[in-house]
């Protein structure tokens, strides 16, 4: 991709088929582009550059549906990560060839989030230069779910269940929604993936443990930094179709 002058902030997702999807609880079709169309069309309406990195759709359907601001990029799934953790790798070495281009990016689930509003030119963004922006849940982060889902990273972390404990009743952040400045995304990318390397990579439980991984590095070494919900992301799983005010919907 080549960024025209101004066009230096770039939306990322990633959609990997054929593997089992824990949390769908079915394997995705292969070129079934309408999973991702809605992303897509909301990118390609804001005129907001974006990738989507994908591993089976084929090169009709790229040809077809991808544009002058939206770029379909084929990647080769790494079967040592369920594809909720594999995405991040792919976004590392993408950003490590671009940090000189890319000012500012989001990453984001690519068939259930929706882009309302352009987030890089919103004022919040702007002026908060050294944030990390995500969506969150109506959920603390002691719930049932998120004790099963982080059982691996508990037994591996050191300081992992210390972590649980200290922000208990903080708001359960969503890692389909993450973004920021370079300077900040970067390492933190970067970090995530150091900390899936060394204990997630051979994860046979139930759970993907992206999720744990991501409250765990957002609250213990980004907590300060942290703005999510609203304006940023709509009510997670409330659907809200209507809504305009946001940056993201996610479901």
């Amino acid at each position: 991709m080549l960024f025209s002058s101004g066009q230096k902030q770039v939306i990322l997702a990633c959609h990997i088929t054929g593997v089992f999807d824990v949390n769908r609880n079915n394997t995705l079709p292969h070129d079934s582009y309408e999973l991702v169309q809605e992303w897509v069309d909301s990118v390609t309406a804001l005129k907001i550059q974006g990738v989507l990195f994908h591993n089976n759709f084929t090169e009709a359907t790229c040809e077809l549906f991808q544009n002058e601001y939206v770029t379909f990029v084929r990647i080769v799934h790494n079967p040592l990560f369920n594809p909720n953790v594999y995405r991040y790798f792919v976004y590392r070495d993408y950003i490590r060839d671009r940090s000189h281009e890319i000012v500012s990016f989001f990453v984001t689930d690519s068939s259930d989030v929706v882009v309302l509003n352009n987030p890089f030119h919103q004022p919040l963004f702007v002026d908060n230069p050294t944030a990390l922006f995500c969506g969150d849940e109506l959920k603390y982060l002691d719930n049932d779910w998120m004790k099963a889902h982080a059982t691996l990273l508990r037994g591996r972390i050191a300081d992992y269940a210390d972590y649980e404990k200290t922000f208990a009743t903080e708001t359960l952040l969503n890692c389909g929604i993450i973004g920021g400045n370079m300077t900040l995304m970067q390492p933190f990318i970067e970090v995530l993936c150091q900390i899936h390397e060394q204990y997630n990579h051979d994860n046979q439980t139930a759970y993907t443990g992206d999720m744990g991984a991501f409250n765990y590095l957002a609250r213990t070494r980004f907590n300060e930094q942290l703005i999510h919900g609203e304006p940023v992301n709509t009510v997670f799983k409330a659907y809200q179709t209507d809504r305009t005010d946001c940056w993201f919907r996610h479901k």
